[in-house]
C-alpha cells in the first residue's frame, strides 16, 4: 500500500511509540465516499490508477520515498568513505548517526561502517567489499546487529558489533554469545572483537531499564559523553592495575 501512494507514514515518530503510524493518502481515502456517483467512481478509480499504478508513476513514488526532502524529518548519516544514507526519523536513527560519525572517528583508527540497520529497512546500508577484504560474510539474519563497525588501522582489523539502545535490545550475554558465532564462523580471533552498546544519555530510562542486562566484557557509549566510554570489565584485574 506504502509504495503505490495508496498509504503513508507518518515522520518524526520513533519506531517504538504506540501512537498511529500509518494513514491513508488523500486521494486513495477519497475514492471510498459514498456520495460519489457510480460513474463518478469509475473515473476516479481509473484516474487514481494511472497516476499510482503504471510502471512510471511506482518509480517516481519510489525514488520520492528513498530521497525524501528537507521536511520530511529522515536522518542523514554520512559514513567514512563520504557515502551517505537517510534513516527514517526516530531516536535510534539518530543514535546510530552519532555512533557512525562521532564514536567511530573519536575510537577507532581507521574507521570503516560495513553494516547499518534499521526498523524500516533490515539491511540499510552494506559493505561487501571490505567485509569480504577482511573474511568477514554478512548475511541479513535477526541475530546481526544494528551497525558492524571496523577498525582497518590495526595490524588485526578489529570488528565493533554495536546495538543502538533508544528503549530496549542491549549487547547481552545471549547477543554477544551470538554475534561470537558469526565472527567465528569468519576465523576472527576473539580478541579482535569488542561489543558496544549505544545510548543518548545515562540519565534516560532506556539505560536505566537495560544496564542489568550489559554483557560483560563489553562497552557502553552515550551521545551526550562522547569522549568517553564505560567498560564492564571481566577481568581479575586489582584496581590498582588499571
Amino acid at each position: 500500500m506504502i509504495p503505490v501512494g495508496a498509504v503513508l507514514t507518518k515522520t518524526g515518530l520513533p519506531t517504538t511509540s504506540s501512537r498511529p503510524r500509518y494513514a491513508l493518502q488523500n486521494d486513495f481515502a477519497n475514492l471510498f465516499d459514498p456520495a460519489i456517483a457510480e460513474g463518478e467512481l469509475e473515473a476516479a478509480v481509473k484516474s487514481w490508477q494511472d497516476n499510482n499504478l503504471s510502471a512510471s508513476a511506482r518509480a517516481r513514488l519510489s525514488v520520492a520515498g528513498r530521497t525524501g526532502n528537507a521536511t520530511d524529518g529522515r536522518v542523514l548519516v554520512t559514513f567514512p568513505n563520504g557515502e551517505a544514507r537517510n534513516l527514517i526519523a526516530g531516536p535510534s536513527s539518530v543514535i546510530s548517526k552519532a555512533v557512525v560519525e562521532v564514536f567511530a572517528n573519536k575510537f577507532l583508527k581507521e574507521p570503516a561502517v560495513l553494516w547499518l540497520s534499521t526498523s524500516d529497512a533490515k539491511v540499510t546500508f552494506v559493505d561487501n567489499v571490505i567485509a569480504k577484504a577482511i573474511g568477514l560474510e554478512i548475511e541479513a539474519d535477526k541475530n546481526l546487529p544494528d551497525l558492524i563497525l571496523a577498525d582497518l588501522g590495526t595490524p588485526n582489523p578489529l570488528l565493533i558489533f554495536v546495538e543502538v539502545v533508544a528503549s530496549d535490545g542491549p549487547i547481552s550475554e545471549r547477543r554477544k554469545n551470538a554475534l561470537y558465532e558469526l565472527s567465528d564462523r569468519a576465523g576472527f580471533d576473539r580478541k579482535h572483537i569488542a561489543f558496544v552498546t549505544a545510548y543518548k544519555d545515562r540519565q534516560v530510562q532506556p539505560f536505566r531499564k537495560t544496564v542489568p542486562e550489559l554483557a560483560w566484557g563489553s562497552f557502553a557509549w552515550f551521545m551526550s559523553e562522547p569522549n568517553n566510554l564505560i567498560y564492564l570489565n571481566d577481568s581479575e584485574k586489582k584496581i590498582s592495575e588499571f
